[in-house]
């Protein structure tokens, strides 16, 4: 009798192991930074230095706003920074791709690239949201459904 119920049991054991998904291991720190994936390349620090500074994000946030190419001295009439100071930020945000300059005569006027920006914004999310565990959910509302 005890035989049988220990085979009983053990059958019941099995079959619960069996029914349940089984989840990939999440990796380690190490294997992580040896795994190539495509959120590496989005990841650039030059767009995050760009982004870092707050004066340089309320330029940007002005120039997207504007929707046409602004000249320096317009963009710094707008706010309470110096000429120079403004220029300078302008001058980072294009060398980070976030925004463009043109120049007419002694006139440097510039514009956002919305569409680089967007993109490359969307393909981060994309990226991040790829590299979670199987069996999460996607992330929506600032929350991840694992």
């Amino acid at each position: 009798m005890a035989q049988i119920r220990k085979s009983v049991s053990a059958e019941s054991t099995a079959r619960t192991r069996l029914a349940r998904p089984t989840r990939a291991r999440p990796m380690t720190a190490r294997q992580a930074f040896a795994r190539s994936s495509p959120v590496d390349d989005l990841l650039d620090p030059a767009l995050f230095k760009a982004l870092g500074d707050p004066t340089r994000v309320r330029l940007l946030s002005c120039i997207i706003k504007c929707g046409r190419p602004c000249s320096v001295g317009e963009i710094a009439a707008c706010c309470a920074v110096d000429f120079s100071v403004v220029s300078r930020h302008l001058a980072a945000l294009a060398r980070a791709g976030l925004a463009e300059s043109s120049k007419s005569g002694r006139v440097v006027r510039y514009a956002a690239r919305r569409a680089q920006l967007c993109g490359t914004l969307r393909a981060l999310a994309d990226a991040v949201e790829a590299c979670a565990p199987a069996g999460c959910g996607p992330c929506e509302g600032g929350r991840c459904g694992c």
